[in-house]
């Protein structure tokens, strides 16, 4: 029990922090690029309350951690982006897409910088901040190379339909 509560503890953090810069990262974009959409639904917002759904967020990931899953799923609300309200639709959304992958790719690379910090602490916590920071790494780079595949509703869909030549694109675009 002592292990599954340690476990769940050096999850939880990584877990909240990327799935809610991920979802505020789109919404920010899209806010910067013409559409407040997402700002005004209180959606760019680093309240990781804001972006949890309760059956992805919560539920799911807790029971794949209980049934010690060799892998944690899940998912976050979508932030909402009206697509025509950006400044260039096309381009933005391309834009709009990438900063979720975008900000989990940096995230894990402050988390290996904060890693070699590590040796600093004391020995005591030294262990769980390693064990945060392993696991931040790990799941912001699942999260980003996951949400990069070009298949729609994900990230990389987006992009995709957002890259290719109409002929390619609209069909792509009609699997959302």
């Amino acid at each position: 029990m002592i292990e599954m509560i340690y476990t769940a503890s050096t999850w939880i953090l990584p877990a909240l922090i990327a799935i809610t810069m991920h979802e505020a990262a789109h919404g920010w974009a899209a806010m910067k690029l013409g559409d407040d959409t997402a700002f005004r639904a209180g959606r760019v917002s680093f309240n990781p309350l804001r972006h949890v759904d309760p059956m992805g967020t919560v539920i799911l990931p807790a029971l794949l951690l209980i049934a010690r899953a060799p892998f944690l799923f899940g998912w976050a609300k979508p932030v909402p982006v009206d697509f025509g309200r950006l400044n260039n639709p096309r381009r933005d959304m391309v834009l709009v897409a990438a900063a979720g992958p975008g900000i989990n790719l940096l995230l894990a690379f402050v988390a290996a910088l904060l890693y070699h910090a590590v040796s600093w602490l004391p020995d005591a916590p030294a262990e769980w901040v390693a064990d945060n920071l392993q696991n931040a790494i790990l799941l912001n780079l699942v999260l980003a190379i996951f949400n990069l595949i070009p298949i729609p509703p994900l990230d990389g869909g987006r992009i995709a339909v957002g890259l290719l030549p109409d002929a390619l694109a609209l069909p792509l675009a009609r699997l959302e």
